[in-house]
């Protein structure tokens, strides 16, 4: 049999686990190109405590060549195009033709949607991390505002750690008496896909750590040169120091190929990752999975944008892939399981964890503050670094008894 060419784009968290799950399950003659313009890569989870200065630059940075398996061709270049029609995709070096391919682009920040947002801090990249790191060294005291510019946006739980991180690194310089910590959002609760209890349990652990939570504001423009955020049918709000989560947006190219619908997103079949394009499978933030249910709330749900999730359509998607072309019965499905862990400070963390494809509303549940939620966090960060030919399997192992002692099925 000729050998077949996945061509996969993205080398984040789930373009990552395609590729090298795609290598293990096939054999040489089929080639797993992986396509990503950078050469480094950061572990978005962990800019966090970049922010916090528990960690710097370098230790959650790795270049992407020593995280991908033996036998994946590690294209480092921009996309400049995808023909669906012709299976082909351009980059830098000429055309890419495919038998399958997997988007994993992501989502892209557009601060410029909301006049004066761009001088804003954020701890959504890593150079911004740095940046807000420094400043909030230097911060005398005053007012901070954490404010979610828009929805939907990665990773639904990091506005409410970055809140509480934050307060807790005052806390640590012996100043949290001389600052005022806001967290605001347009959403009518924390996290609100997981429902009005979990809700309420992310409200009581940014109340524990001082942080006033303003769901309910539409951020509409910030000015500068006032100090002041204005929210639409709101009063204006005073704040010293910004930061914030800026609005998200599809990726250009599937909007420019055609792959994104009116919302700039990309819709996939919830079960199967499979796009409206034969061989054509689309994973992680750059998609868009309607969930059931609506809460009392009366918002409709859509999968958050996650990295959990995209390492387990990352799982799914390899497996069908493989399955086709090696001639089996493709039947793996993305069956919605996901986790989050809450970093509240103090080396504590709160966990959450549920199926959210259940019917006919999303299952999520959430544990208390413990300091073994932390420390399952710093181990998976180290697996996840980890050179990939020297990934220890007792870490491998570890990580997975943690997740499944709370009914969490994980794919390393």
């Amino acid at each position: 049999m000729a050998g077949k060419t996945v061509v996969i784009l993205g080398g984040g968290v789930g373009g990552l686990m395609t590729a090298n799950s795609l290598r293990t399950l096939l054999p040489d003659r089929h080639r797993i190109m992986l396509v990503e313009k950078n050469s480094q890569h950061s572990l978005a989870a962990s800019h966090l405590w970049v922010m916090s200065g528990d960690r710097d630059p370098a230790d959650i940075t790795r270049p992407i060549a020593s995280l991908v398996r033996h036998g994946v061709e590690l294209i480092t270049s921009d996309v400049h195009g995808i023909d669906v029609s012709r299976a082909v995709v351009e980059v830098d070096s000429g055309s890419l033709s495919y038998d399958f391919l997997v988007v994993a682009l992501g989502a892209e920040m557009a601060p410029e949607l909301v006049p004066g947002l761009p001088a804003a801090h954020t701890f959504y990249t890593l150079d911004g991390a740095v940046r807000l790191r420094d400043s909030l060294r230097q911060f005398p005291g005053g007012t901070v505002a954490v404010v979610v510019s828009s929805v939907p946006y990665k990773c639904p739980g990091a506005p409410h750690e970055g809140a509480m991180l934050i307060a807790d690194t005052f806390r640590r310089r012996g100043m949290r008496d001389r600052v005022d910590m806001h967290l605001f959002t347009p959403e009518p609760q924390p996290m609100p896909v997981a429902g009005p209890e979990l809700g309420d349990a992310v409200r009581s652990m940014l109340d524990s750590s001082g942080v006033g939570f303003h769901p309910g504001h539409k951020l509409k423009e910030v000015i500068s040169e006032k100090g002041e955020l204005v929210f639409e049918g709101k009063e204006p709000v005073k704040c010293d120091l910004l930061v914030a989560i800026p609005p998200h947006r599809g990726p250009t190219l599937a909007r420019e190929s055609g792959l994104a619908n009116e919302t700039g997103w990309i819709p996939v079949d919830p079960a199967t990752l499979r796009t409206k394009h034969d061989n054509v499978y689309a994973i992680g933030d750059a998609t868009t999975i309607a969930i059931p249910g609506r809460w009392k709330l009366d918002v409709p749900l859509n999968l958050p944008k996650a990295g959990v999730f995209a390492h387990c359509q990352a799982d799914v998607v390899a497996r069908r892939i493989a399955a086709e072309i090696n001639g089996s019965p493709a039947s793996e499905t993305f069956a919605g399981d996901g986790y989050c862990v809450l970093e509240a400070g103090g080396r504590m963390a709160g966990f959450a964890f549920g199926d959210f494809l259940a019917t006919p509303q999303p299952k999520v549940q959430m544990r208390n503050l413990g300091r073994s939620w932390h420390v399952g966090k710093v181990l998976f960060e180290k697996w996840w670094l980890a050179p990939y030919g020297l990934r220890r399997s007792l870490l491998r192992a570890a990580i997975t008894m943690g997740a499944r002692a709370v009914g969490i099925p994980v794919h390393l």
